[in-house]
């Protein structure tokens, strides 16, 4: 049985999600161990903004690994970085690694997907400033407040995007489908788009906040 240290990553920037995204990393951490034949000798959580690259607790992750050589398993590849230097490092620290979402993906799949990660921060950056330009321009007070009132627009149009989702939950929830887990992956089979309407699928912790946003009276409990 092969060896294997997992190493999960929660923001800070979402304190109410960061247990939930921790749980589903373990999860996924522990299905593919049990999947594959690895013994999960330690894990290791590091709270930290996907931004950085000084991780201490990564870097105490990638010792272990080295002192039992041990496999590094990371349940999503996102966590680690958005940054190509910061994966191309990793890859270089002579640990071997696997990312429970993309177990098949050798070193140069890696490194591409790296780019795209890289390329999205960089485009959201972007699409942030023509947001807040349009804002300006439209007249809306930013100084030193700007990135909180766009904020505060985008919180309203995601719980008037709950709101039209409610009849959708609501008819999920008579087919017995009342967990977070089933809900998921049963708006992911029906094609339901998710809030950005650009083809991305919906994960436990979008259906989580989504739940959250519509704040049923008398609902009954939902569990993972």
């Amino acid at each position: 049985m092969k060896e294997a240290v997992a190493y999960y990553r929660v923001s800070t920037d979402r304190q109410g999600e960061t247990k939930l995204g921790l749980e589903v990393q373990q999860v996924a951490v522990a299905a593919f161990t049990k999947a594959n034949d690895f013994r999960l000798i330690a894990e290791f959580t590091e709270i930290e903004s996907g931004k950085r690259n000084n991780r201490p607790v990564l870097l105490a992750a990638l010792k272990k690994c080295r002192q039992k050589r041990a496999v590094l398993l990371i349940a999503k590849l996102d966590r680690l970085s958005r940054s190509v230097a910061f994966i191309a490092t990793l890859m270089e620290s002579q640990v071997k690694f696997r990312a429970v979402d993309n177990p098949s993906a050798d070193k140069p799949y890696l490194q591409l997907m790296a780019v795209f990660a890289e390329l999205e921060r960089d485009m959201i950056s972007e699409r942030t400033k023509a947001a807040l330009k349009i804002a300006k321009a439209h007249g809306v007070e930013l100084g030193k407040n700007g990135k909180y009132i766009l904020a505060k627009q985008n919180k309203e149009n995601a719980i008037a995007f709950a709101m039209k989702m409610r009849p959708v939950i609501e008819r999920l929830k008579e087919k017995g489908k009342t967990t977070v887990r089933a809900i998921t992956s049963e708006l992911n089979r029906l094609n339901i788009p998710t809030f950005r309407h650009d083809g991305s699928h919906w994960h436990l912790t979008t259906v989580h906040q989504l739940l959250k946003r519509l704040n049923e009276p008398n609902e009954t409990p939902i569990t993972t």
